[in-house]
């Protein structure tokens, strides 16, 4: 073997074995990739999780808002990554508890049984006033010595939640907001930020309130993450400092 036949073996092994070293690596990476972000929504491949829908604000035939069908559009994309399989579920269909499926519940306690439910049990430091009657305080988001309020088109807020009861429990989900659009919003920004969230809490429960600014102009596009409140949201309001 002469060395220009020498040198050209050579080269097709070195691109062989860098080839394959780098296919390697960018599998190895999305492997973990993926399993941090199936841990972190609770979805292992070939697992169950519900989505529970709820109706729409004044319709008694539980119609859904189309911002809430955008909603389960961005959350059903994270759940087809993760190979799970979705159920979708009216809120007021749901006769289990929380913790062997994953669950992604979407709307207000007004509009949604499930989400008022979930507010009861797991925080029982959030107040949503549901009242009927126009006021600055209808729909407002109450936890911590809070208020959070609502102005129609320039100001709206979402509770956003990761909710655990205990070492391998799958979690809830909950985006309550007080419009469908700011549901949908929630819902993107869980879709976006899902990275950022499973560094901050790892494996552990949380809730926070996030903010979504001129949703007449924008739309649920423009989101900040305004405040933590998963400790005050976690204590009963009575005994709340």
């Amino acid at each position: 073997m002469n060395d220009d036949v020498r040198n050209i073996v050579l080269g097709v092994v070195a691109t062989a074995i860098s080839g394959g070293f780098g296919w390697f690596s960018r599998t190895y990476l999305w492997r973990r990739t993926l399993r941090r972000k199936q841990a972190f929504f609770g979805l292992p491949t070939g697992s169950d999780c519900l989505f529970v829908v709820n109706r729409k604000m004044g319709d008694s035939e539980g119609a859904v808002h189309r911002n809430d069908a955008f909603a389960l559009l961005e959350i059903s994309a994270l759940i087809k990554d993760c190979g799970a399989n979705l159920q979708i579920v009216s809120h007021d269909a749901v006769r289990q508890g929380f913790g062997e499926r994953a669950e992604f519940c979407v709307g207000g306690p007004i509009s949604n049984a499930r989400t008022a439910a979930h507010l009861a049990s797991m925080l029982p430091g959030v107040r949503v006033d549901q009242s009927s009657e126009p006021g600055p305080d209808r729909g407002a988001i109450q936890v911590g010595g809070e208020t959070y309020r609502w102005q129609k088109g320039q100001i709206d807020h979402v509770l956003l939640a990761r909710l655990t009861t205990g070492p391998g429990s799958r979690p809830v989900f909950l985006v309550s907001g007080q419009t469908a659009i700011s549901n949908q919003a929630g819902a993107r920004y869980l879709a976006r930020h899902h990275k950022d969230l499973a560094r901050r809490y790892r494996g552990d429960s949380f809730c926070v309130v996030l903010k979504v600014n001129n949703s007449d102009a924008y739309g649920p596009d423009v989101v900040e993450l305004l405040a933590d409140v998963t400790r005050q949201a976690r204590t009963p309001a009575a005994a709340a400092v």
